[in-house]
């Protein structure tokens, strides 16, 4: 094992084994928690420079811990959006070990250099965790999100980098009203009125959002606690027990291609020691060979693919049980948070307000982390919020819930 990251040091009793740094352990669990909460990495940077909290090298040279590569002369607490970032992205914090995750060319040549992720071994659960696996799948999903969008005074709203358009596609933009700054609200960002191409402003104020998304939450749970095999159902899908099937189906197909290819092994072996004897001859053993090795190399590329894929199937029936778990943790609900938001919810489309027998009707389409829509049988006693708002003198506007996406 190399050196252990922040937060970790090495064993006293066993240097190949990592303890936590529970002082350090702190800060990583912060950085995690207030990501989740919608805070961005300058944002977290910023705020760690204002409390004087040491940087990682800082604090190793604090401790007297002795790390490799040169010193940097800054001061002890400057603290850069890039550091939170490497934090951020380090899955040994889940109790995992990563090998080969750097390589050099020769023996000779001493620099690294960054090695594929598919290339990397990863051993799972060697030490203890200080991030929930769950929490850090959840932070790596969002860290692929736009950055958090300002307005012009520099305030940022929690579902900036959630929304996006239903009819064009493009994300919509945070505003206040002029006029009345209390009134906050977003727009398609591809407006024609913005010179873009998109027909329809798309306008949805943020306390009608609120509103609404708590109420879609809170049916949610309602449904998940009442309803629990119904609610399975919805949230696995008809599709799992195929799904299933396919993946044994695959393990199976993949047991055999490693059975071929280590029987390829043996083989070639075997004619190189019939060539070496003389039993045949250097070209026959120059075709064979050939052979073997176009096979191997075929072999190769199916075993790749197929492990990526198995690996994907499983990694969604994980995903579904944190997802199921997550819904379980917010039953009692009471108000709307970043850290809530952020762990349940992957976008929200967001549909042009439409005059319906003579009502205003605004649709929204809630697309939920790692299970995506999700259809509550209308037979079952669980309204959808109702929820108006009046957007201006003497138009109100009603929540409409969306139809499931085929």
């Amino acid at each position: 094992m190399g050196l252990p990251p922040y937060g970790y040091i090495k064993d006293p009793n066993n240097p190949k084994h990592w303890v936590i740094d529970e002082e350090a352990a702190q800060v990583v669990r912060r950085i995690f928690d207030m990501t989740l909460e919608g805070f961005g990495t300058e944002q977290i940077a910023t705020q760690f420079e204002k409390e004087g909290v040491l940087t990682p090298q800082a604090y190793w040279i604090q401790k007297g811990i002795g790390r490799p590569g040169k010193t940097k002369t800054r001061p002890a607490t400057k603290w850069n959006g890039s550091t939170i970032t490497h934090l951020l992205y380090q899955q040994e914090y889940c109790g995992d070990v990563l090998n080969f995750k750097t390589y050099s060319k020769s023996y000779k040549n001493k620099k690294r250099i960054h090695n594929d992720p598919e290339n990397w071994v990863v051993f799972q659960d060697v030490h203890e965790p200080i991030i929930e696996r769950a929490v850090f799948e959840q932070v790596q999903q969002k860290r692929g999100k736009m950055r958090k969008r300002r307005t012009s005074n520099g305030e940022h709203n929690m579902f900036s980098g959630l929304l996006v358009c239903a009819d064009c596609g493009c994300n919509l933009h945070f505003h206040f009203n002029q006029g009345n700054p209390e009134i906050k609200y977003f727009n398609c960002s591809n407006y024609k009125g913005n010179r873009g191409t998109c027909q329809s402003t798309h306008y949805i104020r943020v306390d009608f959002l609120e509103e609404v998304v708590l109420g879609e939450i809170r049916r949610l749970t309602k449904f998940a606690s009442l309803y629990e095999n119904d609610f399975l159902k919805a949230v696995i899908g008809h599709s799992q027990q195929a799904d299933e099937a396919d993946r044994k189906l695959k393990e199976k197909e993949l047991k055999a291609l490693l059975a071929r290819d280590e029987e390829l092994d043996g083989l070639f072996e075997r004619i190189y020691e019939d060539n070496v004897s003389g039993k045949i001859s250097d070209e026959r053993f120059s075709r064979m060979s050939r052979r073997y090795e176009d096979e191997q190399k075929e072999l190769t590329e199916k075993i790749k693919q197929l492990r990526s894929e198995i690996e994907k199937q499983s990694s969604r029936t994980m995903t579904t049980d944190m997802f199921i778990s997550l819904v379980r943790k917010y039953t009692r609900a009471k108000k709307l948070t970043p850290r809530m938001l952020n762990e349940l919810v992957e976008k929200i489309e967001v549909f042009n307000a439409e005059k319906v027998n003579g009502i205003w009707e605004q649709r929204l389409r809630i697309h939920y982390n790692c299970v995506g829509t999700i259809e509550i049988p209308s037979a079952l006693p669980l309204p959808t919020p109702d929820v108006s708002v009046n957007t201006r003198k003497g138009v109100v506007v009603n929540y409409a819930p969306c139809d499931v996406a085929i």
